[in-house]
């Protein structure tokens, strides 16, 4: 593992322990060269996933990239922060099983809505005011009812 510091490749794991609910091993690594420490993370990949945006140009999924959007939506709420990395994970692995390489960006915010409406209502709304593209306070007010109407329809049955 190259330093981030030096780029040497001369450096040593310290310690290894399970992370994110034993989906992940997280090593403290020192560079032999210039003494720093850092921490990476291992996590098994089932594929390579390539996501689709709207515009229909590709990229390489990155699970950091959609870390830091649930952390945005997130920000002070009282949710523990392995419950949110459980849910990242769970996204993460519903995609690299669903059999194919490309997933759309669509699909992606679907599974995070999905996860989010489970852990916390506003970090839910946070998110969809992006994700669904919101441009003015009546755009929040026609969610919020639609959800209201939604869940009230979902207690009938």
């Amino acid at each position: 593992m190259r330093c981030p510091f030096c780029s040497s490749e001369d450096t040593q794991v310290k310690d290894s322990r399970q992370a994110e609910d034993n989906t992940a091993v997280r090593r403290r690594r020192l560079c032999g060269k210039c003494a720093g420490r850092f921490t990476t993370f291992e996590r098994v990949q089932l594929r390579e996933l390539t996501v689709v945006k709207k515009s229909g140009r590709r990229t390489p999924f990155d699970r950091d990239k959609l870390a830091r959007s649930i952390m945005i939506a997130m920000q002070k709420r009282p949710v523990e922060p392995e419950r949110i990395e459980q849910m990242i994970s769970g996204v993460v692995r519903q995609l690299e099983s669903a059999g194919n390489s490309d997933i759309t960006s669509d699909h992606i915010g679907a599974l995070v809505m999905e996860g989010l409406a489970g852990l916390d209502k506003v970090a839910y709304v946070r998110y969809a005011s992006v994700y669904k593209d919101f441009r003015a306070t009546a755009d929040f007010e026609t969610f919020i009812e639609e959800e209201k109407l939604d869940s009230e329809e979902s207690e009938e049955e």
